[in-house]
């Protein structure tokens, strides 16, 4: 069956790879990658990445975490998204050369001899002589000379009715710009392609690799959350405290880890920290060891902040510090019934403490965290705030036999105000609360807080409380004639016992509420001022027999105002949230080193694609891609000619450089530049 005239004239629909290469060589398609990753990548450097999905959890909320996560924008350039984006473009912007390379060099060598005369009427800039005098041998030899000097490349051709074209180009390495700025996307690309977790993210997805989430030490990982020290690239971290070593280095993905075996192993000798007046770290650095069979000797550097020492391929940076287990001497109060004497704590940051009491519940002590600076706001004796360093502070929680924990923090250093000395200890319930302090009264005669824990143990006996209250009964009885009539010894002293124990469990809000609860309304004021002067009385004994105790007679001076302060402390104490005080006596320092660790062979890649975009640029921008052409026939003893040019871009510039040349290939001025060399060389001659 023959073809009709219709189905021969109609255009050839193009073959499937052909639409595959014009969409991935496609502009829209680079650009739209390109703004992905931009995107991408200002959002990873606001957001801080690879922290502990618990920090995120308390920044943004369970639904914004949630969000981030999913989107794996805690690791974003080492999210498969952001992986198979840079991937994309890399095939995208390869296709794209290879579409464009062979038309560009051929730009590059083609001096368009065909050019027709039209055309060059039809430039913007163009200059013609319809009756030049001179001959057109004299006119093409000027001109030879006038564009060689100033470096243009020159072909000449004869036509077949004796018209002679002299074709001229300069700066035809501009065209390279594209390439090289092209090429420059897919080296870069490349380079973070290596250095992007590739082969651990295809070991995880063929469950070659597993992530470890326990809390376990690193001899403990087992093998299939490990990866050999031949692995191509990682970034990793570790902490290492003074005197230690550690041939490892975590890898966090996701919420959980793995382990990056090393090929040597990593000693840190000492760490040092410089601050400012003020506390704050100005610079810390760590003196580092390299243990590494292929090295006759240990290799011993310091590294510093932007500073690393780079061994094997492997980059090592001091990126952080924190406590390493310092050794702590503290002394644990026990403030419920049955207190006893302090009893000394020899533990490290990070170690835990049991503790049982009679009733047989067990009470865990986890020393979380040493502050050796602690900037504050305090009032100076002219009464103007300033910032001031508190002092080493020691971060521990309390867990209770349910697990349930109360965060606490105490300051070793006693903190002056109004002329008393206080140990600080502070408390919340959440991490997401900021402290509430107990103000201890520190002993008049700087000895700690052993007379505040003797009014402690005091107001929790039950034999002593009753002993004191019968002594001043008949006292509190006259307190109570006259506001609730004749009331008898016994049910005074039942009164105030019962007063003594409310006190005791909440303090003075506690007797409020009793108040609030059994008395009537009319009555809660004369109530509250009585039952506080007759609890005030019992305190006031009771602390008269401390201070007897401690062989002292006197409630004059200090030991007066002492008991205003601890009174105030008594009161707090039942808010306090747990039957156990610690003091901070000393400590023994011991630090840790964070040492982030990176093995990055793309990032010499990198480099050189950012020269070479670099390179790609420049030519792009400041070199011109500039062509003339002289069309010249005889036209009687002289000849007519058209010259015209065009250029790429820098146009201004142009203009003038146009100008020039046009008056001396018209020879309306001679260029003191013009050299004598012969146009008609070799690389002159037709083609």
């Amino acid at each position: 069956m023959s073809r009709s005239p219709q189905d021969s004239a109609s255009p050839r629909r193009p073959s499937r790879l052909a639409i595959l290469v014009s969409f991935l060589g496609s502009m829209n398609l680079a650009i739209t990658l390109l703004v992905v990753l931009a995107v991408a990548s200002v959002v990873g450097t606001l957001l801080e990445q690879n922290q502990p999905f618990q920090n995120y959890l308390m920044n943004f909320g369970p639904f914004w975490h949630e969000l981030f996560r999913t989107l794996n924008l805690y690791n974003v350039y080492a999210a498969g998204w952001f992986l198979f984006v840079l991937a994309f473009l890399v095939i995208s912007t390869a296709v794209c050369i290879y579409r464009t390379t062979p038309t560009m060099l051929r730009d590059m060598r083609s001096f368009r001899l065909g050019v027709r005369e039209k055309s060059l009427r039809g430039f913007a800039h163009n200059v013609q002589s319809e009756a030049h005098p001179e001959p057109p041998e004299q006119v093409l030899e000027r001109a030879g000379k006038v564009l060689g000097s100033r470096g243009y490349r020159i072909r000449q051709v004869e036509q077949s009715d004796g018209t002679r074209l002299l074709s001229a180009m300069r700066g035809s390495g501009n065209r390279l710009g594209y390439f090289f700025a092209h090429g420059a996307i897919v080296i870069i690309c490349v380079g973070g392609l290596i250095d992007g977790s590739v082969p651990l993210k295809l070991a995880e997805m063929t469950g070659r690799l597993e992530l470890e989430t326990r809390e376990i030490p690193a001899s403990q990982v087992p093998e299939q959350s490990r990866l050999g020290d031949s692995n191509l690239s990682f970034r990793g971290s570790v902490e290492i405290p003074e005197g230690h070593s550690a041939d490892v280095a975590f890898i966090t993905i996701r919420d959980g880890y793995v382990v990056q075996d090393l090929p040597f192993r990593i000693e840190v000798k000492d760490f040092r920290v410089q601050r400012h007046e003020t506390g704050q770290e100005r610079a810390y650095e760590s003196d580092l060891v390299i243990h590494d069979d292929t090295l006759d000797e240990p290799l011993a550097r310091t590294v510093r902040v932007n500073e690393p020492l780079v061994h094997r391929g492997h980059a090592i940076y001091q990126a952080s510090f924190r406590d390493g287990g310092s050794f702590l001497d503290l002394d644990l109060h026990h403030l419920g019934r049955g207190a006893r004497e302090p009893l000394p704590l020899d533990v490290r940051v990070y170690g835990n403490h049991v503790q049982e009491l009679t009733d047989g519940n067990r009470y865990t002590f986890e020393f979380t965290g040493l502050q050796t600076h602690n900037m504050g706001t305090v009032v100076d004796t002219d009464g103007n705030p300033e910032r001031r360093d508190m002092g080493p502070s020691l971060d521990y929680t309390i867990r209770d036999p349910s697990g349930a924990g109360t965060f606490y923090r105490a300051m070793k250093n006693p903190m002056e105000r109004d002329g008393t000395n206080f140990m600080l200890t502070g408390v919340r319930h959440s991490m997401a609360e900021p402290f509430q302090y107990l103000y201890v009264p520190q002993d008049p005669d700087g000895r700690g807080v052993d007379r505040f824990m003797r009014m402690v143990s005091a107001i929790h006996d039950d034999q002593r409380v009753a002993d004191v209250v019968g002594e001043v009964a008949a006292s509190a009885a006259r307190q109570f004639h006259g506001s609730q009539g004749d009331v008898p010894l016994e049910v005074v002293e039942s009164i105030m016992i019962r007063l003594m124990d409310l006190f005791v469990q909440g303090g003075y809000d506690a007797i409020v509420a009793d108040i609030e609860q059994r008395a009537p309304q009319h009555q809660w004021d004369a109530l509250m001022d009585l039952f506080g002067r007759v609890v005030n009385m019992t305190l006031r004994e009771l602390y008269i027999q401390v201070l007897e105790e401690e062989g002292i007679d006197s409630m004059s001076g200090e030991n007066a105002a002492y008991l205003d302060d601890a009174l105030v402390a008594l009161d707090a104490l039942p808010h306090f949230g747990s039957d156990f005080l610690i003091t901070f006596n000393d400590f023994e320092q011991v630090q840790a080193s964070g040492l982030m660790i990176s093995k990055a062979p793309g990032q010499n890649v990198v480099y050189f694609g950012s020269l070479m975009l670099i390179l790609g640029v420049f030519l792009m921008l400041y070199m011109s891609h500039r062509r003339c052409w002289l069309m010249v026939r005889p036209a009687g003893q002289g000849s007519q000619l058209v010259f015209a040019g065009t250029s790429n871009r820098n146009m201004l510039e142009f203009n003038e450089e146009f100008d020039t040349l046009s008056r001396y290939v018209l020879g309306q001025e001679i260029p003191s530049d013009a050299t004598g060399s012969d146009p008609a060389r070799s690389e002159n001659s037709p083609r």
